[in-house]
């Protein structure tokens, strides 16, 4: 049988909604190409990203407890995985077109350095004379210029429509309008974020289950699952729950986003566009956005995790013992350029020490940036 480019049109055309992006309207890439004989421009996009090696170093990047024992935690690249699931569900079910989804959802984290948060605001620290850090500028950067894995153009040369949306990310007001497939995205991230860092951290001991259930949005959640199951304890209580927040979440996005469609008549992409830009509502704008009750709920979770997690005595404590290494890293390369790979040299050269050795350090994994701060400086 013969495969033609038509092939996944006629299938877009068949699942995707009018609001949707569909890969025929795309604006292309920077660097024009040959359309390919049986990929649409987002499948290969989501293949360029998955074959990068920003990509794959996710797996031994921290998401948020660095240096703790056992392996239940996140990385990275976990949590890449879990948003990857929770937008797939959102675009499917609002009939979105899910190639570009996962293609963003798999992206979304690529530009952040090694050790958590704590890496990311040290590099901002050091660079405050050059601009700054910033994960999202930073995963730009690696699909525009760092990534060089094609003879014929520098960076991943991904469809104009994933640069924009994570140009989006940056929020510095430059990029146009999300796209639906866009605000999936980051409610999936928000989803996931929220829930799984809350496991993550009653796994590591730093909370109780019994004091996450004092939060309504929680206790709403556990409220259901009594009702379903019964009497659950212990690890089952909590996966049962936290299973349940997502599941609610996801469902809450997706009923209030119908409804929104509905009520505004929105049937285009532009239209989408339109309505982020001349909305005043709650939401600014966007049309994949929780309820007032629950977006209340969620700011009352993070503000939770942020006090009793994020800046928990046992996070700090290691926050600035690896804030110091990476600064102690960063002081020994810009004062010793020749030490990094050839093109992280030339870059030295062309853009100055500073960026070129953040743009190095910010692509280690935590495991290769302790190897080389101890070949480095002698210490471990």
């Amino acid at each position: 049988m013969t495969i033609t480019p038509a092939d996944w049109q006629s299938r877009e055309a068949l699942i995707l909604a009018p609001w949707a992006m569909h890969a025929h309207a795309s604006r292309g890439r920077v660097h024009a190409e040959q359309p390919h004989p049986f990929r649409s421009p987002y499948q290969r996009d989501h293949d360029r990203i998955v074959h990068s090696a920003a990509f794959r170093r996710l797996a031994h990047k921290t998401q948020v407890f660095t240096a703790y024992p056992g392996d239940y935690h996140r990385s990275r690249l976990t949590h890449t995985l879990e948003v990857t699931s929770i937008a797939r569900t959102l675009a499917r079910a609002l009939s979105l077109n899910e190639d570009l989804v996962e293609t963003l959802a798999l992206a979304h984290d690529i530009g952040h350095p090694p050790l958590g948060h704590a890496g990311e605001d040290t590099l901002n620290e050091l660079l405050a004379g050059e601009g700054g850090f910033n994960h999202n500028r930073q995963a730009l950067r690696i699909m525009e210029f760092l990534e060089t894995r094609y003879p014929q153009f520098p960076g991943l040369n991904l469809s104009l429509e994933v640069l924009e949306a994570q140009a989006t990310r940056k929020r510095d007001g430059t990029a146009p309008p999300p796209l639906l497939e866009t605000q999936v995205v980051d409610a999936a991230d928000s989803i996931a974020y929220d829930t799984h860092d809350a496991d993550d951290a009653i796994e590591l001991g730093l909370l109780t289950l019994d004091e996450l259930i004092e939060l309504p949005l929680v206790a709403d959640a556990a409220a259901r699952v009594r009702d379903r199951y019964g009497l659950l304890i212990g690890v089952e209580l909590r996966r049962a729950v936290l299973h349940e927040l997502v599941d609610f979440q996801v469902a809450e996005l997706i009923s209030c986003a119908r409804i929104t469609l509905a009520a505004e008549s929105i049937n285009s992409v532009a239209l989408v566009r339109a309505f982020f830009t001349t909305s005043a509502s709650p939401g600014g704008g966007r049309i994949v956005t929780p309820s007032d009750l629950v977006a209340t709920g969620k700011q009352q979770l993070e503000q939770f995790l942020f006090q009793r997690v994020y800046r928990s005595e046992q996070v700090m404590r290691v926050r600035v013992a690896v804030q110091d290494k990476i600064s102690r890293l960063f002081g020994w390369y810009c004062q010793r350029p020749a030490e990094m790979p050839a093109g992280y040299r030339q870059r030295a050269l062309d853009m100055g020490a500073p960026r070129s050795v953040a743009d190095y350090i910010a692509g280690m994994s935590d495991r290769y940036l302790d190897w080389e701060y101890q070949r480095c400086l002698g210490v471990g």
